[in-house]
């Protein structure tokens, strides 16, 4: 896909060194941005096998709402958040809980406002706020609201997560009868995160169109600190030498997205280069 190997020429061209907490350099760039058309296809690269399962495990994993990585690692042996887990599989109060769960704080007379019925109350101490089915309820009644915000970013909870988030907020804009998304990201690896992201949020926004009966239409993709660790120039050199295919095709069932489960996903015509093994930096 070319918007992504653009991107992987910019930061190797421009990008600088830099330092970082993992202890591997990185040459980095500043308000990185790209954008696909979701009408020419589903943007799963094809310049490296990136594995769709994982993908689409992780963003069901997103809608769950939990705190721990027990349905990922031990129920579907997806393993691409054990590095950031405790012994137990804790992660904290990522984007799971943050997404379906943020923590609201209540009013001065200990009521809480709570624009979706039928919510109890968990944990964390607060009430809590669903923000996946709000902004499903805005798309569907107030469309061309400026305000479909989603955020996985709690300041004050910090402190409590296995790895603060990396993309922390996206936003959703109707326009001519197609749903765009647009994603804002603190931090991006460019060889390991972002195909995943890209993919992720693609088939997320996919998956609401149809249940709000809109088309797919842009996703776009800020990246505030673009990067590509120093182990990973190699293996992005060796995707920029080779060829992009065409996009494979997604169908995703029409069914509410907190019914969809990995079958109702649909790949097809995926076929990719060979696998690029890049190390993890924690």
């Amino acid at each position: 896909m070319k918007a992504y190997l653009d991107l992987v020429q910019n930061v190797l061209d421009n990008g600088v060194w830099k330092e970082n907490r993992t202890g591997v350099r990185t040459l980095s760039n500043f308000a990185e941005y790209y954008r696909v058309d979701l009408s020419e296809g589903f943007p799963l690269l094809t310049t490296k096998k990136v594995f769709f399962r994982s993908v689409i495990m992780e963003l069901l994993w997103y809608l769950r709402g939990e705190d721990h990585i027990k349905w990922l690692r031990d129920e579907n042996n997806i393993h691409i958040w054990d590095a950031w887990a405790d012994e137990d599989g804790y992660v904290g109060p990522i984007y799971p809980v943050l997404w379906r769960r943020f923590p609201m704080a209540k009013a001065s007379d200990g009521s809480a406002y709570r624009p979706l019925e039928g919510k109890e109350e968990k944990s964390w101490g607060y009430d809590e706020f669903d923000q996946v089915q709000n902004a499903i309820h805005m798309l569907k009644t107030n469309p061309n609201s400026r305000r479909i915000v989603v955020s996985a970013w709690h300041p004050g909870l910090l402190g409590e997560m296995g790895l603060p988030p990396c993309h922390l907020m996206y936003i959703f804009n109707v326009a001519d009868g197609k749903l765009n998304c647009h994603l804002t990201q603190r931090s991006g690896d460019i060889a390991l995160g972002i195909p995943f992201n890209l993919a992720c949020y693609s088939a997320l926004t996919m998956a609401v169109a149809q249940e709000v009966d809109l088309e797919p239409g842009v996703f776009a993709h800020t990246i505030v600190d673009a990067h590509i660790y120093e182990n990973h120039i190699d293996g992005l050199k060796e995707q920029l030498k080779r060829e992009p295919k065409k996009l494979p095709e997604l169908k995703i069932a029409k069914k509410p997205v907190d019914d969809l489960t990995y079958e109702d996903f649909e790949l097809s015509n995926y076929d990719p280069h060979p696998v690029i093994r890049f190390p993890v930096a924690v």
